[in-house]
């Protein structure tokens, strides 16, 4: 099949004149295939596309790649919009320090556009600092990105850990702290883990070796804890903890400073997790038991004397700080410390004697300085509202953290316990846009059934409400995550052509809980599409824009958002930007981790009743077929994504294109050497926002102005 189809994107191409045309599209591999769930025949006619390494596939996929490079090469301004995003990109960027083992301050830095930030260390924190470890020296492309960096206790030895393409599968190298000559362990085939450091040698978590060929697409099972000791090959290394029961379990090790104890968190089955520990003292010690379900949420803290101190949604779906004896730490022994407050608590960390707990209000961060006692000694005010993280350490009373907001670039600032004084220490500054003449603000809008939600608007601050404003609506909505402000230099493009930027705090999220959440997950899903529905609608009742300018946008579970609501409502939108979204919401749970998503989602096998509540709003399964012209659509994936497997997308894109949906144009942007998003190297980052923008601009039938 290869041939016929690529030819026939030649063709498409050569009678291609402008990009206001109907596009011809590729045919798409096809079969007859068909599945049941509980007597409900579904078509599959595109799961030919599920083999991605198939030569038809992969014919497929160069002949939409043609198309969409054709399409996009033909938009005037293409060239100057990627000058100027990559000039919003360029500006030192640098990451909160910390203070490690070995005495001296660590950060990162990317002193503009350098594919991958460099690790760099200093002997104080506004010291002169040496380079540590360069990633971008790890592949001439960018592509291999470092994913993480844990110290031995002793200070002698640091583990680090890359991802290659944007792929979640994880190797783990080791360095010498002092020479930084690389040592010969390597380990192969991990995934979601780091190392954790235990005498000489460190705890990681691994799968199988997967089937040659389907690497990143086999469901992944049995994720065990290994111990691997350090100048032995990795086929040496020991089973450190599995569950043969739960093949479905993820498994997470966590080794206090002191190495006293070592705790294990379980997860992939429920909203939150569950947690074991041994006593590593004691040869003969083992384990225990804290939580055994995973139907609530606990984060390891710290271990203060005797008392493992965590927080957990446990009795409250706002999350609380307990601690419990190390060696009798089931949940009759908790004693809470810091009892459920108005905020969520969204982080937890130890300062010397005191603790710095973070709650998020209404979408914004507001952290406070807690003694170990559990007594409230001050709040942290920072610059307005915004997300900040924080570097704190049990040894000493030194405490860094990083701010930023829509308008506020990622700063750095120390914070004095005794004064309550934060001093910047690092201000980045970005050229040729000034913040001054923009302004967010925060609304609360009702859904369908009445329940407010909150959305940041950012804009120009002499911006009319005339209906004509373009905006940029994104949401995600699910999997118990938040959306504060946050800054994106590929953002600013869209504001200071006049664009509004519209961030919406859909249930499903963190935003206020456990209930917050709970009322976007699985029959309860449709709360989330009609949240982000109602988003749109507020926007054009109140005269800030029309469905002439109104973009939707949004990523992984925000794509399946995406293609969900441009199903239900395709009147309201201009342009979807879906990127890497669950669209197969019959079939997401049979590729490598989507069956963990399933206490989110539910999964059609599950009940009926559940099978038909995900095919009455799966994305692929509800496109329109009947002439109702639909937005400008550009579906985005990547051929390495192993966690929303690029069969989505391509099986989503195929139907799309295939449809009678209108004139606009649905093309599909497939990048290469490039997985789900984290990791991406700045140079595919500007090429992606390039491509998205200038999708955007030429479909609302705006040219950017500078």
């Amino acid at each position: 099949m290869k041939t016929p189809v690529y030819l026939s994107a030649m063709a498409i191409l050569a009678s291609c004149a402008s990009t206001n045309e109907r596009l011809a599209y590729p045919e798409a591999p096809s079969d007859n295939t068909t599945d049941t769930y509980f007597g409900t025949t579904v078509p599959d006619p595109y799961r030919p596309l599920e083999n991605d390494t198939a030569a038809s596939t992969l014919a497929w996929v160069e002949a939409e790649r043609a198309v969409t490079e054709n399409y996009l090469s033909r938009i005037p301004f293409r060239d100057k919009l990627r000058e100027r995003i990559s000039g919003f990109n360029n500006y030192t960027k640098q990451g909160t320090p910390w203070k490690w083992h070995d005495g001296r301050y660590y950060f990162s830095k990317n002193d503009g556009l350098k594919n991958q930030s460099v690790i760099y260390r200093a002997a104080t924190p506004d010291g002169e600092a040496e380079i540590f470890l360069d990633p971008n020296k790890l592949s001439e492309d960018g592509t291999v990105a470092l994913t993480g960096l844990t110290m031995s206790h002793d200070g002698k030895y640091v583990a680090y850990t890359i991802s290659r393409n944007g792929s979640d599968w994880t190797e783990i190298f080791v360095i010498d702290t002092e020479t930084g000559k690389l040592l010969e362990d390597h380990i192969e085939w991990a995934k979601f883990t780091d190392a954790a450091w235990y005498k000489d040698g460190f705890f990681y978590s691994a799968y199988d070796r997967p089937e040659e060929g389907k690497e990143f697409s086999n469901a992944n099972e049995n994720h065990r804890i290994y111990y691997h000791k350090l100048g032995t090959p990795q086929s040496r290394d020991t089973v450190a903890f599995e569950d043969k029961q739960h093949p479905l379990h993820f498994h997470t090790a966590v080794v206090s400073d002191d190495e006293r104890c070592m705790l294990v968190f379980v997860g992939g089955q429920g909203f939150g997790n569950g947690a074991l520990v041994l006593d590593l003292t004691n040869p003969a010690s083992k384990w225990v038991t804290i939580e055994p379900s995973q139907d609530y949420e606990i984060g390891f803290v710290g271990l203060v004397g005797d008392d493992i101190y965590f927080t957990t949604s446990a009795d409250a779906p706002r999350k609380r700080l307990v601690k419990a004896p190390l060696k009798s730490p089931a949940r009759s022994n908790w004693t809470t410390v810091v009892p459920e407050q108005e905020g969520v608590l969204v982080g937890a960390s130890r300062s010397g004697n005191d603790f710095i707990l973070t709650y998020e209000k209404d979408a914004s961060m507001h952290p406070a300085l807690y003694s170990l006692d559990g007594t409230k000694k001050a709040d942290i005010k920072l610059p307005t509202y915004g997300n900040a993280g924080f570097s704190t350490s049990e040894k000493n009373d030194e405490v860094f953290y990083s701010f930023t907001s829509f308008l506020y670039p990622s700063a750095i600032f120390t914070y004095d316990k005794n004064t309550g004084e934060s001093t910047p220490l690092f201000t980045p500054e970005i050229k040729g846009f000034n913040t001054g003449d923009y302004v967010t603000e925060q609304v609360f809008y009702p859904s369908a059934d009445g329940t407010k939600i909150p959305m940041f608007l950012t804009y120009k601050k002499d911006l009319k409400r005339d209906g004509t404003n373009p905006v940029y609506l994104y949401g995600y909505g699910g999997f118990n995550v938040s959306l504060p402000p946050s800054f994106s230099p590929n953002r600013l493009v869209w504001l200071e052509n006049g664009g509004i930027y519209a961030q919406a705090n859909l249930r499903g999220g963190a935003e206020y809980g456990e209930e917050w959440h709970e009322a976007g997950t699985k029959q309860n899903k449709l709360n989330v599409f009609n949240d982000f529905i109602a988003a749109a609608e507020y926007m054009i009742n109140e005269g800030w824009t029309s469905p002439e300018h109104l973009v939707i946008e949004g990523g992984s579970n925000g794509g399946l958002l995406v293609g969900a609501v441009t199903n239900m409502r395709p009147d309201l939108f201009k342009v979807a930007i879906p990127r890497v979204g669950v669209m197969d919401m019959m079939r997401y749970h049979l590729f490598t981790i989507g069956w963990n998503w399933a206490p989110d989602y539910g999964t059609s096998a599950d009940s009926k009743e559940m099978a038909e509540y995900l095919l009455g709003y799966s994305p692929l399964h509800n496109i329109k077929n009947d002439g109702t012209p639909y937005p400008a659509i550009m579906v985005t994936t990547a051929d390495h994504d192993d966690r929303v497997v690029p069969a989505h997308s391509f099986k989503y894109a195929a139907a799309l294109q295939k449809a009678e949906t209108g004139d606009a144009p649905k093309i599909i942007r497939i990048d290469s050497k490039a997985g789900h998003g984290g990791g991406k190297p700045i140079g595919k980052v500007i090429d992606e926002y390039t491509d998205i923008y200038s999708f955007i601009f030429q479909n609302l039938g705006m040219t950017p102005g500078k």
